[in-house]
């Protein structure tokens, strides 16, 4: 563990030593050894734990706790669905599985049924959530309800919300969160927007910082085109409370990732990056692949989310385990031509002397 420390409030409120948080992954790329490397390395390890639901959290908290006794985060998903889920059909979601014949048959897997999947529940995950009791809950896609951030003020846990806008920002700020994250265009995966689509919500990190810090008095941690110590610093320059590094640790091999996707980040070169819904139905950043690209669709329109992540999930699946590039789920953010260290311990102390 460093014994290096960061002149940060944030990091004093957190009960950290340095004002560094590990962005969470879903989708079974975040890891109990990640968490815990990096919140033993002085920083917030976090969990993406949205696929979960309300006693597999509470036994992953039990796990983490076996690996650390430092502060981390769970982080969940407000919005477990779109709302055009509920106007979905059927043969909406045959046709749509039609496109992805070719694809299961390459895999040797069978078409999912209709039906067959259910989004979780998000009040549910919350009663594992405050019954864990994380040092740090972590949201994205909308705001809590006050009665739950008024639960979590009473259980200990400190909260933040992200926010693409300033408006998202103010919204936060005026529901009680106690920090927020000011996630930029740059960042990889999900694009966590709530207040307008996504696709009108894409405003760069170090233009978005500046302005949420001018417009809240929350603690503001900046997220999103961030990877050694010059991000870190001009996060800090430009107002940063904190940072969140989420791509750069992803490619550590502490994390839930293939060794192929590991690879994918540390040998990229050109940093070239796509926006697309075709992966999940919710608008994320990967590197450009048949799958983020929608290529076996021809262009049809992704359905909503989580129906399409019913179609690709078993493909994304079969290509993690065939170490198949083309159809595994490679998110990343623009910095990744910065990433470049394959473990938690090296990359901690990369970021650390960034911050002054």
């Amino acid at each position: 563990m460093t014994t290096m420390h960061s002149d940060s409030s944030l990091a004093k409120r957190l009960k950290i030593t340095h004002p560094i948080i590990q962005g969470p992954f879903g989708g079974g790329l975040s890891s109990v050894d990640l968490v815990a490397a990096v919140s033993n390395s002085g920083g917030l390890g976090s969990y993406g734990a949205h696929i979960f639901n309300g006693t597999e959290i509470k036994e992953l908290c039990v796990r983490i706790r076996t690996k650390t006794d430092r502060p981390f985060a769970i982080n969940l998903w407000v919005s477990n669905e779109d709302p055009e889920l509920s106007k979905f059909t059927e043969p909406q979601f045959i046709a749509q599985r039609n496109h992805y014949g070719e694809v299961y048959q390459r895999f040797g897997l069978e078409p999912p049924e209709w039906g067959d999947q259910h989004p979780a529940n998000f009040d549910e995950q919350m009663e594992g959530v405050l019954e864990a009791a994380p040092a740090v809950f972590s949201f994205v896609f909308g705001i809590s309800s006050p009665d739950i951030l008024k639960a979590c003020r009473e259980r200990g846990i400190l909260t933040i919300a992200a926010a693409t806008t300033i408006a998202e920002a103010v919204a936060v700020e005026e529901a009680g969160v106690d920090m927020v994250l000011a996630t930029g265009a740059e960042a990889g995966g999900h694009r966590p927007s709530f207040l307008r689509p996504s696709e009108d919500s894409l405003v760069g990190t170090f233009a978005l910082l500046p302005a949420v810090r001018d417009n809240v008095r929350i603690p503001v941690i900046a997220a999103g085109g961030i990877a050694d110590h010059r991000g870190v610093a001009a996060a800090q320059q430009l107002g940063a409370d904190g940072v969140q590094i989420g791509t750069a640790f992803l490619a550590c091999a502490e994390s839930g990732t293939t060794s192929a996707h590991r690879e994918s980040l540390l040998d990229n070169i050109d940093g070239l990056t796509t926006l697309s819904r075709a992966v999940t139905g919710r608008f994320a950043r990967f590197l450009p692949n048949e799958l983020s690209t929608n290529a076996p669709t021809k262009g049809a329109s992704p359905l909503p989310f989580p129906a399409q992540s019913w179609l690709t999930g078993p493909i994304k699946n079969a290509a993690a385990v065939t170490v198949d590039p083309e159809f595994s789920s490679l998110y990343a953010g623009q910095v990744v031509p910065l990433v470049k260290h394959p473990k938690v311990d090296v990359l901690m102390q990369e970021l650390i002397r960034g911050w002054n």
